[in-house]
């Protein structure tokens, strides 16, 4: 007779073949129904609606969204076409929000459909699909991103709402600026005699600087016989110009968000420099340094003590014995902390002397992130192929609705990052701005947070601000002012509680 482990193995097979296969909206049908109710019970799938389900871990507790918007997107794609077939495509607004490298979870998403019940079907965490009964857009104007079927980007710029250039100005004009030439679009708008919207599109272009493009939409369609009255749709002038080479929506998608968001912190960051000298700002980082790694580590779930960093600090450990420390990982961890903070230290040293923050964090970050896991390599917990760069696939963050960019565009974005960085005149705006954006990206599998608070001090240092703290007791306002951030491009709650936390005594 099987055990209840042989039985559990059984399932867990069934379920890797299906994972194996790609398939994330795993249905009833799919599985037996002896696998399906051993697999809901142990925890390795949950229902997302009647005969539908998704992998989850089984140490993810009841009711946390983590496993949801991590499945968001793949769930939706294999749900819809077991519905419809072919015969769905994402809205030409939403297609564009997903051009434009924003993959958030959106509470409801707009799919077309000429089968569609135009009325939502309720998902988990107060999310849905609302399925409207519309013609698809010809078929070569379709294109798969990620098993979703979306409008190409042209088509979509041509069937959106007129509106929507004014609702949602960065990702409209991040995806115009992805067009390189007039003929990309040329071809639909002549296609259709989409005279208005010729005219829409080229004021448009023109608003970003596209000038070139602008004028060949309008001689094209005029020599066409077409009456085109040239408009724009957007309220006011970009904050940055567009450089004609630079395509990537990614990475002027990011330009924009930083330029939005710099009146927002200088508007919320009120705290006040404190200047002192190079070594007292030095000493005051070795006074801080055990409340910095307490919380720091605390708030990335590490069970740590004061006791425990004093310990690795000092070498007074072995870092090859488990039985050397109860918790081996969180050992690790803080010796990690403790040898990049060394490194922070000396990057802060240089921009004290004056030398360009942005600079030096572009310059320096590698090497911090190489002694933060340094401890798990010569442990054998992590490759050090681990350590070579940026990830190169997929990561999401725990409960966030936000998705991190593509790992091909993380490649992208990292330098563009350090040019806003360097370029950036005002320290609160570097300080929030290059801690939040640095998040935002994700460039590590792990490690984004304290990395991020790392160069968040460097900034600080930049301004003659104190070394400033995340204290544990306010992790959930400090993830919220995240969350808000990277969903709803809203910094304010997120420069006020780092503002308020520079003035706090750090060093208890």
């Amino acid at each position: 007779m099987a055990t209840p482990a042989v039985n559990l193995a059984a399932s867990l097979e069934i379920l890797k073949q299906l994972q194996d296969r790609g398939l994330v909206a795993i249905r009833a049908s799919d599985v037996t129904r002896v696998h399906r109710e051993r697999l809901l019970k142990n925890g390795f799938i949950r229902e997302v609606m009647k005969g539908w389900y998704i992998p989850t871990r089984p140490d993810e507790l009841g009711g946390e969204s983590t496993a949801w918007y991590a499945s968001f997107w793949t769930f939706c794609a294999g749900y819809l076409t077991e519905r419809f077939g072919n015969d769905w495509c994402v809205s030409p607004e939403h297609s564009l929000t997903l051009h434009a490298g924003d993959w958030a979870v959106p509470r409801q998403i707009l799919i077309r459909s000429p089968k569609g019940g135009n009325k939502p079907t309720p998902l988990p965490h107060e999310t849905s699909i609302f399925d409207l009964r519309l013609e698809m857009p010809p078929a070569q104007d379709i294109e798969i991103k990620d098993g979703l079927r979306v409008f190409k980007l042209p088509s979509a710029l041509i069937s959106c709402s007129p509106t929507h250039f004014a609702a949602q100005p960065i990702v409209m004009r991040a995806t115009l600026a992805a067009i390189t030439d007039a003929s990309d679009v040329l071809s639909r708008l002549l296609e259709g005699g989409h005279s208005t919207v010729a005219g829409r599109l080229a004021g448009a272009f023109r608003n970003i600087g596209r000038s070139t493009i602008a004028d060949n939409i309008v001689a094209t369609m005029r020599a066409a016989g077409y009456t085109v009255n040239e408009t724009d749709p957007f309220k006011g002038l970009p904050p940055m110009a567009f450089a004609l080479r630079e395509t990537s929506p990614y990475v002027n998608r990011a330009r924009m968000i930083w330029d939005k968001m710099r009146a927002d912190v200088l508007q919320n960051f009120t705290a006040v420099p404190q200047q002192t000298d190079t070594a007292s700002y030095l000493h005051h980082l070795d006074e801080v340094y055990v409340s910095d790694a307490y919380n720091s580590l605390s708030i990335e779930g590490y069970r740590v003590s004061p006791e425990l960093i004093e310990r690795v600090r000092s070498g007074h450990w072995n870092p090859t014995s488990v039985e050397a420390d109860r918790n081996h990982r969180d050992a690790l961890a803080a010796r990690g902390y403790w040898q990049a903070f060394q490194q922070v230290k000396k990057s802060v040293e240089k921009v004290l002397s004056n030398q360009n923050a942005g600079l030096i964090a572009s310059s320096d970050h590698s090497a911090w992130y190489r002694e933060l896991f340094g401890p798990s390599v010569s442990a054998g917990l992590i490759k050090p192929a681990d350590l070579a760069g940026y990830r190169n696939g997929p990561v999401y963050i725990r409960r966030s609705m936000h998705v991190p960019p593509r790992y091909e565009a993380v490649r992208e974005l990292m330098p563009a990052f350090f040019d806003l960085l360097q370029n950036e005149p005002e320290p609160a705006v570097r300080v929030v701005m290059g801690h939040f954006m640095f998040v935002y990206i994700h460039p590590y599998f792990d490690g984004n947070g304290r990395m991020g608070r790392f160069l968040m001090n460097v900034m600080m240092a930049s301004g003659a601000y104190p070394w400033t703290v995340v204290p544990l007791e306010r992790r959930t306002e400090y993830m919220a002012a995240l969350e808000q951030t990277s969903v709803m491009q809203d910094i304010a709650p997120f420069a006020s509680l780092i503002s308020s936390l520079v003035t706090v005594k750090t060093d208890s």
